[in-house]
């Protein structure tokens, strides 16, 4: 009903010819679809799932360095996620629930909601200036209206978990498409450590990093990808490997010992639904998309940041509708990819090289005319 009445009211305000017409229509957008629903939400204690799951990982993790029980009695207790994400419920682990202030500053909810505004910022104010598409004030009009949409509204106000991993692989391409193998490489880290989903955009960006012609740009980003992400998971994989594995790539994927709830009609859940061979064909039609995605890298490189993220977005729609089991929900990830690097996508075009530049901008020197011979 919120999100309703703020949809309306943006609608209305963007029919007036009032200058400030366009910044009340967005604003009243976010106001009814993100943050009346996410306080009554958050002060009610109403949430899905998987909030719950993220700080009690954030729990667990300050009490026996691990956020995943060893013997779990029902799916609830089941941690289906990376050791970086129990990072989001350390604040309801150190603040409690007593008080509606600590209940609010506790939910994971607005950290993860924090996290991919944090990112999304980062991205747009290293795009910034008048001349740019994210600088301009339509532009930044969309960003607000694509937070206020219900791909990312109704996510952040109900669960969140996805928010910070799309936040971080924007911005891990973002820094890709600007040569920044550093901050790329540390961007991928902290996405990998919350869903292993996030080891694709790996090969994405240090495929753009490699395009851009520096080879030891692309091999620098890659070994900070995979060196952050192994420093970040593996002291959680040391202490607790079994459950690990049962938990975060078991459970997901429809072979653990507890039935998923992601249970979408998709093809590959319904190919799983048939039986072990229907699961095994799954996995194999799964495989084979993979596989077409990595030679796509490979045969036609991506450029820029809208290139590198369609195809990452192609990538996650085919692993989220092969999967032997998924839901439609997953699909917004790579939707918000698309989306948000084309707000971000004019102002990460290539950079001429310096030196072209310099000469280019030099006044050509006067040429002398030929002298034409005389007759003596």
């Amino acid at each position: 009903m919120s999100a309703c009445l703020g949809y309306l009211g943006a609608a209305v305000a963007a029919l007036s010819s009032r200058p400030s017409g366009r910044a009340i229509s967005v604003w009243t957008a976010v106001g009814g679809a993100v943050v009346v629903p996410l306080a009554l939400l958050v002060l009610t204690g109403a949430a899905q799932s998987e909030v719950g799951v993220v700080e009690r990982s954030g729990l667990l993790t300050l009490r026996q360095a691990t956020p995943y029980l060893a013997d779990p009695r029902a799916v609830v207790e089941v941690t289906p996620y990376l050791p970086g994400m129990a990072v989001f419920g350390l604040p309801r682990a150190v603040l409690g629930d007593g008080d509606p202030l600590s209940r609010l500053l506790g939910d994971a909810r607005l950290w993860c909601a924090m996290a991919f505004l944090g990112c999304l910022w980062t991205v747009l104010r290293r795009a910034g200036g008048p001349s740019t598409a994210v600088g301009s004030a339509t532009n930044r009009y969309l960003v607000g209206a694509f937070v206020a949409s219900p791909v990312v509204a109704l996510p952040l106000c109900v669960s969140g978990v996805d928010l910070p991993l799309t936040g971080l692989l924007f911005l891990a391409l973002a820094c890709a498409a600007r040569r920044r193998p550093v901050a790329t490489g540390l961007a991928l880290a902290a996405a990998c450590s919350l869903k292993w989903t996030a080891w694709p955009a790996v090969a994405v960006a240090v495929t753009l990093l490699a395009h851009q012609g520096e080879i030891r740009r692309a091999v620098r980003g890659g070994t900070v990808a995979v060196g952050g992400t192994a420093l970040l998971v593996l002291p959680s994989a040391l202490s607790s490997p079994g459950p690990l594995v049962q938990q975060v790539f078991a459970f997901p994927i429809g072979r653990g010992p507890w039935k998923t709830p992601a249970a979408s009609p998709l093809p590959g859940k319904l190919l799983a639904d048939l039986g072990p061979a229907g699961w095994c064909a799954a996995v194999a039609l799964l495989s084979a998309g993979g596989l077409a995605v990595a030679v796509s890298l490979l045969v036609r490189p991506p450029h820029d940041l809208v290139a590198a993220a369609d195809r990452l977005a192609v990538g996650l729609c085919v692993a989220f509708l092969l999967a032997p089991a998924g839901r439609f929900g997953y699909l917004a990830l790579p939707l918000a990819l698309a989306v948000l690097a084309r707000l971000a996508g004019g102002a990460h075009r290539k950079e001429p090289v310096h030196g072209l530049v310099v000469r280019a901008s030099r006044p050509a020197r006067p040429v002398p005319a030929p002298v034409a011979r005389g007759v003596r």
